[in-house]
């Protein structure tokens, strides 16, 4: 807390603090330990939550003004899990109004800024995640990554993110969709996390991965380890760039390096993209989906 104290006014990474409730359930852990008693893997770590899951008692807006006053009842399915795991939730992180910017800026908190740099951005849709993370405001964070959300702000602040497979995790409690609407986007939308370290990311996902009643269309598959194979065994498509997002020359270099080394190592590389890929019709699509969120929203009665 003496860091978010210090540090949120400038970054505004934080946008809904929870802390008396969180130092409440801080002291609870301590005494269950001192009782021998394990809540889990994560007992006692505080943690954040993008303002885009539900969390039960506790306001999610997904920065967006018909849901300035949404309280929850019910926790999305991944902070349930990390509640399950004793994990003790801070607050709620800023993020771009209904995740659909590459900034996080929205009309209900100031935008948020990089903590490396306050006049530049620390990406989006998740950058209050990432920037939490990033300047030690909270060591864990659970964000989502349609087109970039986790996998860009992690990149622009310096720590990790994941965006695993879809359906590996449950979206259920995520806005978008806005609550009580229909479900609207059934591919690509992920739930992921941030942190400082990999070891942190891989005990995240496997503490929020698995099937879920709310949502019958993520698979009961296990989370087995890797069968530690043989390098030459590997297969790895990697791209430079599409023809409408063109790459720094830095970050070509650095993955051209990096193909290089696997391929010293004896993995099998081949640079590939599909055929007749066009990643802007697939932004044109995103924004579609997120004005189709917008009337939803407006068009329903008002939540509190």
């Amino acid at each position: 807390m003496t860091q978010i104290a210090k540090h949120n006014s400038q970054l505004n990474a934080i946008c809904t603090l929870d802390e008396d409730n969180a130092r409440t359930r801080a002291r609870l852990a301590d005494e269950a330990l001192a009782r021998g008693e394990n809540w889990g893997a994560l007992h006692g770590v505080p943690i954040t939550i993008k303002d885009i899951f539900e969390t039960a008692g506790l306001r999610t807006t997904a920065g967006y003004i018909p849901l300035k006053y949404y309280v929850p009842q019910q926790d999305a399915t991944a902070v349930a899990r990390l509640r399950a795991a004793g994990a003790v939730i801070m607050g709620k992180t800023n993020m771009a109004e209904l995740a659909a910017d590459y900034q996080s800026t929205n009309s209900l908190f100031p935008r948020v800024n990089n903590p490396w740099h306050l006049d530049y951005t620390p990406g989006g849709s998740s950058g209050g995640s990432a920037a939490a993370v990033a300047a030690g405001l909270s060591p864990l964070d659970l964000g989502n990554d349609f087109g970039g959300s986790v996998r860009q702000p992690a990149h622009f602040c310096g720590i990790y993110g994941l965006k695993p497979t879809d359906r590996r995790i449950s979206t259920a409690g995520q806005i978008p969709e806005v609550p009580g609407m229909p479900l609207s986007i059934r591919q690509m939308m992920t739930v992921g996390c941030f942190a400082r370290s990999i070891e942190d990311i891989r005990l995240c996902f496997s503490l929020i991965a698995g099937a879920d009643l709310r949502r019958p269309d993520v698979p009961p598959v296990p989370l087995d380890r890797p069968s530690g194979k043989p390098l030459q065994h590997l297969k790895i498509a990697w791209s430079a760039e599409w023809a409408e997002v063109p790459v720094a020359s830095e970050i070509r270099a650095a993955m051209e390096s990096i193909v290089q080394t696997l391929s010293d190592a004896g993995v099998q590389t081949e640079r590939w993209l599909p055929k007749d890929f066009d990643l802007s019709k697939i932004l044109n699509l995103y924004g579609r989906i997120s004005r189709l969120s917008r009337w939803e929203v407006l068009s329903s009665a008002p939540l509190s």
